[in-house]
């Protein structure tokens, strides 16, 4: 059995992702991609992630700055585990609610240690773009999520306020050399 890694988006996973994109609909997450868009031309879609033309979140373009951000999917053999985004740069939103770093598990892999793992073996590639610390924000409630970034070395820095557009995040920062 091989081990877990991080790879560029890429075809030969599109079964594993559309099942995944299933899973994160079901609690709320990702709506705005359509899986019987992405099965007609799953590798557009790919494509587009590799050259950063489209991202696995919902983008506020119309008022926020967009960044570059690289996207890596944690795989092990033929299966998509967890995606890891790294924004190149932050903007004001990104300062606050967003953070240079992003992971998600799919919920039928989580409480199985990919969560650290995926931010263990993202830290050499968001050390590469140059980033010395990065910034990673966390909702509050997700207790999990706190755990893994302080088990990997986060240091809370504050707590951001809700407000009428944005929900309260926790600011972790997170040495990357």
């Amino acid at each position: 059995m091989s081990a877990s890694k991080l790879v560029k988006p890429a075809v030969e996973y599109k079964e594993s992702f559309l099942e995944a994109l299933d899973e994160f609909h079901a609690e709320g997450r990702y709506q705005f991609l359509d899986h019987a868009e992405l099965e007609k031309d799953f590798e557009t879609f790919v494509d587009d992630l590799n050259e950063g033309s489209r991202h696995l979140h919902k983008t506020f373009s119309d008022w926020a700055e967009p960044v570059p951000e690289t996207i890596l999917w944690l795989v092990k053999e033929d299966k998509y585990i967890g995606t890891f985004n790294i924004r190149q740069r932050l903007n004001w939103h990104l300062e606050k609610w967003g953070g240079h770093i992003n992971f998600v598990i799919r919920p039928s892999m989580r409480g199985k240690g990919f969560g650290k793992k995926i931010l263990h073996k993202g830290m050499p590639y968001v050390s590469y773009l140059g980033i010395d610390r990065a910034l990673i924000t966390l909702n509050p409630r997700n207790k999990e999520g706190i755990r893994i970034v302080e088990f990997c070395g986060g240091e809370f820095e504050d707590e951001t306020p809700e407000t009428d557009k944005f929900p309260s995040r926790l600011r972790y920062w997170l040495n990357c050399n």
